[in-house]
């Protein structure tokens, strides 16, 4: 089997154990993976310390920063295809939809690479003449960020980029389930020329190293992505070291079609929006909200749609949906639909686990108009889409916002004031009119609610990592006059 290694003070090591790493397409272990424990954290995190305050990072420039990053960034990209292979191999993605996110990770970390230096602090026009007082813009610490499995070389530069354009150092904590990619990413880290200790990459349990990092005192902020109940684990053990947090969490994501809409268009957003990924994405379009006079057209053209879906390995081209990651992820996923039967939602298509080798899971969607179906509340993380019909605007927005999340939300419709009232309403953090999943670099991302808070991508992401310093200069020549003589 493969063997990976921790990065940790820029150096290649073994950690504290090992653990075996599975392959979602077979089943079958693939790799061996190193597992970080207390001890590994804490070196790694005295690393990052070391290096941030008194290692050569410490000198280097804003300028100096971005240029590493655009060095990282090249690299990236001549290196796409392999990261994206071994993405694949380790979580299951198919390849088309690795090869292009990788591909597209690169320009995340050019366009932080050009942020490193417009971080700019301000002078403030302070109500004393005789002081200048200015606001100075400084790293916010040692990092510790935790990445989930899913899209985990994009879910990590979303963070990575921002951070060292703002000055930071960095622990980052790949998933136990599908490291791979992120561990041979540390390769590039090293190639690029980022000083030792700068950035520090292990992987682990949560138990063991998760909360060893999230509570380690010399951590200052916490990025993490992944489920509501691991974010409360996180804030929890954070009370320890009073660390800030940005918290990109979960959603039920409203998907919601009215009857004028391009039916065609939207449908095809909807698959994508669902069954991409295997479903196991934190934007996934889950619950569709559809019109009562076109639900049937509607849910049917999707039941084709989903039907022809190819099902295959996930290193073949032309596969469209693959495994799910783990076995547990089938198995909840399976659990949930059988829930939501019970309760008296139908069953579309779909609906079922493949026999035979792998975590595969058949495209499924559920009609649960009328049923207080599971389905709608609890995320899946996995290729099954939930259907209910409304009858007008205002029962449309009272379904979408009837849930603790709210990362995303997408809404068809041809109809100009109506999408703009909707965008107005719908309590999401990102609202997609006539499109879905489309993302930039640019443009920041991140939830309401259980969803989360703090965002990723965009200026807001890189002053996330930064903590103002307030500097206050006295220009007067004349002493300051003793404070206990009355004059």
């Amino acid at each position: 089997m493969e063997q990976f290694q921790h990065y940790i003070d820029g150096a290649f090591s073994d950690g504290e154990g090992r653990f075996p790493s599975i392959d979602p397409a077979t089943g079958a272990p693939w790799a061996e993976m190193p597992e970080a424990r207390e001890a590994d954290v804490d070196r790694a995190v005295e690393a990052a310390h070391k290096a941030l305050y008194e290692g050569a990072w410490a000198k280097t420039t804003a300028t100096q920063r971005g240029k590493l990053l655009y060095r990282l960034a090249d690299l990236v990209a001549a290196n796409a295809q392999k990261l994206a292979e071994l993405e694949t191999r380790d979580t299951g993605k198919i390849i088309r939809e690795t090869s292009a996110q990788i591909a597209y990770v690169a320009d995340y970390y050019r366009y932080y690479a050009g942020i490193a230096d417009k971080i700019e602090g301000s002078y403030l026009p302070i109500d004393k003449p005789d002081m200048d007082v200015w606001l100075r813009r400084e790293p916010v610490g040692v990092v510790a960020m935790v990445v989930p499995w899913n899209s985990q070389l994009f879910l990590s530069a979303v963070k990575i980029g921002p951070a060292l354009a703002a000055g930071c150092t960095m622990v980052v904590k790949a998933s136990e389930d599908g490291p791979a990619p992120l561990l041979e990413f540390a390769r590039l880290i090293d190639e690029a020329g980022f000083p030792a200790g700068v950035v520090n990459i292990l992987t682990g349990f949560g138990s063991s190293c998760g909360a060893a990092l999230a509570r380690h005192p010399k951590v200052a902020h916490i990025a993490f992505t992944g489920g509501p109940e691991t974010a409360r684990h996180i804030v929890r053990n954070s009370a320890e070291n009073l660390a800030s947090t940005s918290l990109e969490l979960g959603g039920k994501s409203p998907f919601i079609v009215y009857a004028d809409a391009d039916l065609e268009s939207a449908a095809n957003a909807q698959v994508a929006g669902i069954f991409a990924a295997t479903g196991q994405s934190c934007v996934a379009g889950s619950r569709l909200l559809v019109e009562r006079s076109i639900k049937d057209q509607f849910v049917g053209l999707l039941k084709a749609k989903a039907e022809a879906i190819r099902i295959g390995g996930p290193l073949d081209m032309a596969t469209e949906v693959g495994p799910l990651a783990t076995s547990r992820q089938r198995d909840h996923v399976t659990a949930l639909v059988e829930r939501s039967v019970a309760a008296g939602a139908r069953l579309v298509t779909g609906g079922k686990a493949l026999s035979g080798d792998g975590f595969y899971y058949l495209p499924t969607i559920i009609d649960c108009d009328g049923v207080a179906s599971p389905s709608l509340a609890e995320e899946f993380f996995g290729p099954v889409l939930s259907v209910v019909s409304f009858e007008d605007e205002a029962e449309a927005v009272r379904i979408a916002n009837d849930t603790p999340f709210g990362l995303a939300s997408g809404v068809f419709t041809q109809n100009l004031t109506r999408a703009h009232r909707m965008i107005k309403s719908i309590r999401a953090g990102v609202v997609w009119v006539n499109t879905y999943r489309a993302v930039s670099p640019i443009a920041p991302f991140g939830g309401y609610g259980l969803s989360g808070h703090g965002r990723e991508g965009g200026m807001a992401a890189a002053l996330d990592f930064t903590r103002t310093k307030t500097v206050w200069l006295r220009t007067s020549d004349d002493p300051i006059p003793d404070p206990f003589v009355i004059r």
